[in-house]
């Protein structure tokens, strides 16, 4: 019964999507009010109908509803319980549902969030995210229903992906979907404004916070999923350059250009046409990472095996998007007006610059991901891009960038002088290029790949922190309790340095650990040691352990440091019962400045509890600061994002008259 229902409520949630599209569209075309007041309770339906659908599919998860093919295909008997629920994602079927159900949450959130914009803005919105929204239910109905029968129903499931069953999995596809479809909703406001022609800076506004909260979320995301890689593979990497990572990125990075085209579309009424390319051309790269995903045209331990013709749906699903919404795009930009002149020297170029900058970024990963696939579809052979590519094209970019991010604190709008510019800057710009000089000399060998990337880094951090104290100082001066001067910096201005700030971490961390990162590998017997940074690890034993759906070889090995035992490694080497795939799950022993990471490589003898071992010693200096810059980042949109809600619904109030 909950395959028949969860098929039922998908229907209705389409047929409530088509309705919301089409009468949310003519509505705010036609000014036509009764149409418009639909929009609100229709996506509001679509939601309860699409959570119902997902509710009811974990449902037979947890119940080990093994009739249900999907539920066959990625769960067992034997699955934690946790694990049973976030299987419900963890294929193609089920995380296409999750998709929807994201897109329905925020077209929700519109409506009640919003609910004080102008009533046709409202309607366009919605019926936009309806149109999309229905193409995916026609996908998920059409050709990857997650509630399909199989009878005679098998006494078990196949299991879930080993390398799946880890709280990576709870946590990392909401957050990074929730990041890919919450650019759904600048494009939707992108397309209301070339639909009605009100393309100004009440347009920017009422764009700026969802497209803020959709880039924190995929920020998260991509932070997940790289400390997930790190402990989770066994062998320490935190990005591989992978093309579906690269799916997330570029959508990140064109994000990234968004949110700052849109600061200067609501501070200048700047940037009109290359705000709305961006918020197309951002969305349009979100549905791209979903065709490689789910396609098959790509090998990724990330890809759905899935079938060409879901590919080729998707394919035409993207085309109709971009064609459709580029399409309006050359229509009305002749009627669009101009924004306002600025100068070479002002906040305005250094926005522009750094916009010019993300976005070749992105070609870059664009190129890279996407030239291997062309050139197989041309039947030119296979080739592969790797990292060595990605490194020597993407890495030189982000130098400028960074520089112009030091900047950001101080230039003014339209014009900036300078020669007090440049007497601003100078003292941070020395102070960053002693510091880069002199740190590389804390790891014991001088590098001046390093040095350069080190002095950028402290560039920015210390522009950071002057700028905001400056501004913090400068309200305390006027009579303030530093209570009252901290609450009197704006949210967006201690959002964006603290964001900036987050970037300069995350730069150093790459620097330090790609530069000098160690790692041995040795045939260890029980009783050996081996000295690795200042540290001792001894190999003292291996004992079998077992789960409810796995065995176990759990080595134990005592990190010391000064002859003072300080932890007790235990890495693994697992079985799992129902499919017998191998794993390895390695130890890591964290501080602030360094990780010591163990795993298990093979045993070396017949005997694993007395014979010698494949160990494998990591040393990684600083390589917390990757994942520890992103929460910044993460942390700065969302301090941002305060400020920009209050502003979005003061706006509003003035536009409807209240």
């Amino acid at each position: 019964m909950i395959g028949e229902l969860g098929t039922f409520t998908l229907i209705l949630a389409l047929l409530v999507a088509l309705v919301q599209g089409t009468l949310g569209i003519w509505g705010g075309v036609k000014q036509w009010l009764p149409a418009m007041r639909i929009a609100r309770p229709a996506a509001l339906l679509q939601l309860a109908l699409t959570a119902t659908a997902f509710a009811l599919l974990a449902t037979a998860f947890l119940q080990d509803d093994f009739s249900i093919r999907y539920v066959a295909r990625q769960s067992n008997s034997l699955l934690p319980v946790w694990f049973k629920f976030a299987a419900v994602w963890g294929g193609h079927e089920g995380s296409l549902l999750l998709w929807v159900l994201m897109l329905s949450g925020w077209g929700a959130a519109v409506a009640v969030f919003a609910r004080n914009l102008p009533l046709a803005v409202q309607s366009l919105v919605s019926g936009v995210l309806a149109w999309v929204g229905s193409g995916l239910y026609l996908f998920i109905l059409l050709t990857s229903s997650p509630f399909i029968r199989q009878l005679p129903a098998p006494s078990n499931g196949a299991d879930l992906n080993p390398l799946l069953q880890d709280l990576g999995l709870i946590f990392h596809p909401p957050l990074l979907y929730m990041g890919y479809v919450g650019f759904s909703v600048a494009f939707a406001f992108a397309v209301a404004a070339l639909i009605s022609g009100r393309l100004d800076a009440s347009w920017a506004r009422w764009s700026r916070p969802w497209t803020a909260a959709a880039w924190v979320s995929l920020t998260l995301g991509i932070m997940l999923g790289s400390a997930w890689a790190y402990y989770e593979l066994g062998w320490g990497g935190w990005w591989f350059w992978d093309p579906v990572e690269n799916a997330s990125f570029m959508p990140w990075l064109a994000g990234t250009a968004l949110i700052h085209s849109l600061a200067v579309a609501e501070k200048r009424n700047a940037f009109k046409h290359w705000t709305v390319l961006l918020a197309i051309g951002t969305f349009s790269l979100s549905l791209l990472g979903t065709f490689l995903v789910r396609s098959g045209v790509l090998t990724s331990v990330h890809a759905f095996a899935t079938d060409p013709a879901r590919g080729l749906f998707i394919l035409i699903f993207l085309c109709v998007v971009i064609g459709a919404s580029l399409a309006l795009y050359a229509w009305r930009a002749p009627l669009l007006e101009g924004g306002g002149a600025f100068n070479w020297c002002s906040r305005e170029a250094l926005l522009l610059a750094n916009n010019v900058i993300l976005v070749v970024a992105c070609a870059t990963v664009f190129l890279g991901t996407l030239y291997p696939l062309l050139i197989d579809a041309l039947g030119q052979g296979k080739l592969s891009v790797g990292p060595p590519y990605f490194n020597s094209v993407f890495i030189p970019l982000m130098m400028p960038a960074m520089l112009l991010m030091g900047l950001s604190g101080s230039v003014r709008w339209k014009n900036q002088d300078g020669h007090g510019l440049w007497l601003a800057y100078y003292g941070p710009m020395i102070l960053a290029i002693v510091g880069g000089i002199l740190l590389p000399l804390c790891w014991g060998q001088w590098k001046w790949g390093v040095a350069v990337a080190l002095a950028v880094a402290l560039w920015v951090a210390i522009t950071s922190v002057r700028d905001w104290s400056r501004r913090l100082i400068g309200n305390r001066r006027n009579g303030n309790t530093w209570w009252q001067a901290l609450c009197n910096v704006p949210a967006a201005f201690s959002g964006m340095h603290i964001a900036h700030f987050g970037i300069a971490v995350f730069v150093a961390g790459v620097t330090v650990v790609s530069s000098y990162e160690h790692e041995d590998d040795l045939r260890m017997a029980f009783g050996d040691t081996h000295n690795i940074a200042g540290y001792t690890l001894s190999f003292d034993s291996v004992k079998s352990t077992r789960a409810s759906n796995y065995a176990a070889l759990t080595g134990q090995l005592t990190l010391s440091q000064n002859g003072k035992a300080i932890s007790v490694m235990q890495p693994e080497k697992r079985q799992y019962f129902s499919s017998q795939m191998p794993m390895t799950e390695a130890a890591i022993h964290h501080t602030a400045i360094k990780d010591i990471y163990v795993s298990l490589g093979e045993p070396l003898g017949d005997n694993p509890f007395t014979g010698d071992w494949l160990v494998r010693i990591h040393y990684k200096p600083l390589v917390g600061w990757i994942w520890y810059g992103c929460l910044l980042m993460a942390l700065g949109g969302a301090i941002a994002l305060s400020d920009r809600r209050y502003r979005q619904q003061r706006l509003a109030k003035k536009c409807t008259g209240e």
